[in-house]
């Protein structure tokens, strides 16, 4: 492997990589932080291409980077299983039609600005001929409710669209410690490039306590994803909150928001509009942490309880916490590493429609919880993925001048 030194100096100018994450939940957008941060410390020039949440994310933890505007998917959940499921199908001809705006706008980007790569976490719109392209996905074998038959004509389409990017990247472990079972290790992986970039974490073991940060709770609930079910859930959770006697952290996972929810902590104590992180009796809100505070309470919590969203499981395992997992209703995925991890005994999945927070922490407690603190993220696959895409740029550099 060449030293990192040697790769940058190799190339006759900064190279400058374009990164767009999906904007379907947080998740695509907390998972390239670590990714950007490696592409910073091997002396590239970043541009993040986002909207809405993940650009106020992302924009909070990298404000000197340069960020462009591009529109999201702004995919609706339903109020149940059954309506998610239907509102997906539905979007399908909008996904389709924000794919070929995505190819517009690649086209015009690449005119205006001259990126030497791209890095696409799942926008699927976002290559160009003769440009370097990296697309990033966990999961190459997408779970459908159809059963396999369904699953596999999937995975076709799937491929076909992951061939028109120059290789792919997929962040988890081969062997026996990969945490996305099926969905990242399929039969047959596609034609193109792929490798294994590690777990993709934010966050640090024993990261430092920021200042007004509360540090240390029983319960830490983490709520994100697309509306409205994590407003439904955020409402089922306050509801079961009141009759709990531990010490809890919310985060809400609304970066940029300035809305209350209307909490009242024990004792009936109103937690006003703009009382971010204040308390209400052993209730303590935020609208959203940014990663070093994020860090700060995920250890300090206790148990934490959270949607299966693939990123927060890497955080999860990065910082070997105990938690308890509820999938998004009509998320397969989300379904399926649910589903998954809690028959391994890794961490404790429990439906939403069936959700009682007394009777899972009371099942925590004989949960076996294998393997917390045991996985390691492998930061080197990622490191070394980076100083292969900054080589192949020199290479084409020196071939074309």
């Amino acid at each position: 492997m060449a030293t990192l030194t040697k790769i940058n100096n190799s190339l006759k100018k900064t190279p400058k990589i374009l990164l767009a994450p999906l904007d379907w939940g947080l998740g695509h957008a907390t998972r390239c932080i670590p990714i950007i941060k490696e592409l910073l410390n091997q002396k590239c020039e970043v541009w993040v291409a986002a909207s809405g949440d993940q650009k106020a994310l992302l924009e909070e933890e990298f404000p000197f980077l340069s960020f462009v505007e591009l529109p999201g998917y702004n995919i609706k959940y339903g109020k149940n299983r059954a309506f998610t499921l239907l509102k997906i199908v539905g979007s399908i001809p909008k996904i389709l039609i924000r794919i070929k705006r995505e190819k517009d706008w690649m086209r015009q980007f690449l005119a205006a600005e001259k990126p030497d790569a791209v890095i696409s976490d799942n926008r699927y719109g976002l290559y160009a001929p003769g440009l370097c392209s990296v697309f990033i996905t966990h999961q190459l074998r997408i779970r459908t409710p159809l059963g396999s038959f369904a699953d596999t004509l999937l995975q076709k389409v799937h491929y076909r669209a992951i061939r028109r990017f120059s290789s792919c990247w997929i962040p988890d472990l081969e062997g026996p410690d990969a945490l996305a079972g099926g969905l990242s290790h399929p039969r047959q992986l596609p034609s193109i490039p792929t490798r294994y970039i590690g777990l993709l974490s934010r966050l640090e073991r024993s990261s430092p306590a920021g200042p007004g940060v509360s540090s240390s709770c029983d319960l830490l609930v983490l709520l994100s994803g697309p509306e409205p079910q994590r407003t439904l859930f955020e409402k089922k959770v306050l509801d079961q909150l009141s009759s709990y006697s531990g010490s809890t952290i919310l985060v809400r996972g609304l970066p940029g928001s300035r809305t209350s929810p209307g909490l009242s902590g024990e004792g009936g104590t109103a937690i006003p509009a703009g009382a971010e992180g204040r308390q209400g009796g052993r209730l303590t809100v935020y609208h959203h942490l940014p990663a070093g505070a994020l860090n700060v309470v995920m250890e300090g919590a206790g148990i934490v309880l959270c949607r299966a969203g693939y990123s927060t499981i890497m955080d999860l395992l990065k910082l070997g916490k105990k938690a308890i997992l509820v999938p998004t209703p009509g998320q397969t995925e989300q379904e399926y590493l649910g589903s998954y991890l809690s028959g391994k005994g890794v961490l404790l999945c429990r439906e939403q429609a069936t959700f009682s927070l007394s009777g899972a922490l009371s099942q925590a407690k004989d949960f076996p919880f294998v393997g917390i603190g045991g996985v390691t993220d492998r930061q080197d696959l990622l490191q070394k993925a980076v100083a292969d895409l900054l080589e192949a740029l020199a290479h084409l550099s020196a071939t074309l001048s």
